[in-house]
């Protein structure tokens, strides 16, 4: 008895200790802001970036008494533009407010209906529409269903020789995207080039960036090389990314997408930081970099009397005697005998008694009028009705039409194929990093979204400057947008809110688990002591 009310008050310590836990986790979420910010890891972040305690603002003010509790306000991060400092050929992060320094096309795409030629989508350099980081302004593409390009002089050409290119540059699809681009061109340098006239076809370097139409993400990384046999450009599109790139169009958060090109020819594409994409110029580019050294004759052509027949039907086989091509594949089966109470005499389905012909019913047209039918009361009771005949079976003895056994084809000579014959067009490039150089990038998109939202260019041949800016710049967004989240018991209880059933998952889960362990414990504290009182040191020696 006094182990049962023992078993009785933990059960109940637990529960209420379920509640507690629960309140306990939804007070922590209420602790003052510089506390949220710690967990959240925002203050360290800043202090990482070199930005000091002084862009966070930690007070909070006093609440009214009449004022409702609400969620915890977000940790202040005071916004300062990222200072490009090392060697850089390219840095912008529009924080001026202007676009002074791009110029807008005023031209017009070929080939396309003249409504829709025109480059006429509007570009502004705003706020992000939910920005954490008030001050912190990118430019933002605004029309949607409109031809959009802009672009800018680098500071210097960028020249493809002893040290890698790093571009990189972050992108906010802030209503979503549905189907639209979001890349970047680096315009290659010709005496034309005229950014006044950017349109899709002005010869570029590279194309990189994000891009997406119904389910189709991509992430491109293109380069044109040039054949140097023939001087002509064809595009080279590297392997799509073995990640999954779903989230990165549809949160709504700020990215930064960063490509690498070694002078080695190894290439790397990043998100926010992370490897989504590598490999080599000469072995990971589609079409290849250098056409096969050899390629079929195209003048070459199968003899008439080419044998590609691996097997044939044997000539000598013969017939059987015995084989009866016109036997049946199925017989009736001889052993089969009618059921019991079987009605010959009786249709299966009879005309409606019930059945009246109808009023508007027209002999000369619709001609003589017959009662439907309907299955026969008789035979529901009854094996079956009508004319008996035995079922049918397989025929033992049905072989069907005779063929030919397959035997191996002796004059067999294999699939034909062409010749081979040295490739005219061939040539060997064992360095295509050695790409055109470049003196501007642009932007040349359509989208089906507007508002997108691209911020802090920056092209260098340095990894450390760009992992710098790339710091002070995203690495501060990254930072306001985890500190303003909601922590994870506040999630919880917002979801819990909107689908109360959830409470209960959330109980089951803490109190399930703790109800097993002090059943555990109570039921084999009583097996114990069971064991105990059964012991022979505890029971009478027995006589014999």
């Amino acid at each position: 008895m006094e182990l049962n009310v023992r078993c009785v008050v933990l059960l109940a310590v637990g529960l209420c200790s379920t509640l507690l836990l629960t309140t306990v986790a939804a007070h922590q979420e209420e602790e003052p802001i510089m506390e949220l910010a710690e967990d959240m890891g925002v203050e360290d972040e800043l202090e990482d970036l070199g930005l000091g305690e002084e862009l966070l603002d930690g007070e909070v003010e006093p609440e009214d008494a009449d004022t409702p509790p609400g969620p915890p306000p977000a940790p202040k991060v005071t916004y300062k533009a990222p200072e490009p400092m090392g060697e850089h050929f390219f840095a912008e992060s529009f924080d001026r407010g202007t676009l002074d320094s791009w110029v807008l096309s005023k031209a017009k795409k070929e080939d396309i209906d003249e409504d829709i030629a025109k480059y006429d989508g509007k570009w502004e350099v705003e706020d992000m529409k939910d920005s954490k980081l008030p001050g912190d302004k990118g430019l933002v593409l605004k029309s949607r269903a409109k031809h959009h390009a802009i672009s800018a002089q680098l500071l210097r050409p960028f020249i493809f020789d002893t040290k890698p290119l790093i571009v990189q540059y972050e992108v906010n699809f802030q209503q979503g995207i549905d189907c639209g681009g979001a890349y970047v061109k680096l315009l290659s340098q010709t005496p034309d080039l005229n950014l006044d006239e950017f349109v899709d076809k002005t010869p570029y370097t590279i194309m990189f960036g994000p891009d997406k139409c119904g389910e189709d993400y991509k992430l491109h990384f293109i380069f044109r090389h040039k054949n140097p046999k023939t001087g002509e450009y064809e595009e080279k599109h590297a392997k799509k990314p073995d990640a999954d790139l779903r989230t990165y169009y549809t949160d709504k958060k700020t990215h930064l997408y960063t490509l690498v090109v070694n002078p080695d020819n190894s290439f790397e594409v990043l998100v926010d930081q992370t490897v989504v994409n590598s490999g080599n110029l000469l072995t990971d580019m589609t079409p290849p970099i250098n056409p096969a050294a050899e390629i079929e004759d195209p003048d070459d052509h199968k003899p008439e009397d080419w044998d590609e027949r691996p097997k044939i039907q044997d000539p000598d086989a013969v017939k059987p005697e015995d084989w009866d091509e016109d036997a049946p594949k199925q017989i009736p089966d001889e052993d089969a005998v009618k059921p019991d109470g079987w009605l010959d005499d009786q249709p299966e389905y009879t005309s409606d008694p019930d059945a009246v012909k109808p009023e508007d019913w027209d002999e000369d047209m619709d001609g003589e009028w017959e009662a439907p039918q309907i299955p026969n009361a008789l035979c529901e009771t009854a094996p079956g009705c009508g004319a008996w005949q035995r079922p049918m079976i397989d025929n033992p003895n049905y072989k069907g039409k005779w063929k030919a056994p397959m035997i191996d084809n002796p004059n067999y000579q294999g699939v034909w194929k062409p010749r081979k014959i040295a490739n005219p067009d061939f040539f060997e490039d064992l360095h295509p990093f050695r790409m055109t150089p470049f003196n501007a990038v642009g932007l040349e998109l359509w989208s089906m979204s507007s508002d997108i939202f691209f911020d802090n260019f920056f092209i260098t041949n340095e990894r450390h400057t760009a992992e710098r800016w790339a710091n002070d710049g995203w690495g501060l967004k990254k930072a306001a947008e985890g500190a303003a989240e909601p922590g994870l018991v506040n999630q919880m209880m917002t979801a819990a809110d909107e689908r109360p059933w959830l409470w209960v998952v959330y109980v089951l889960t803490v109190a399930v688990p703790l109800i097993l362990i002090i059943v555990f414990f109570c039921t084999g504290k009583k097996q114990e002591d069971d064991v105990l009182r059964r012991s022979p040191r505890n029971t009478k020696g027995r006589k014999d």
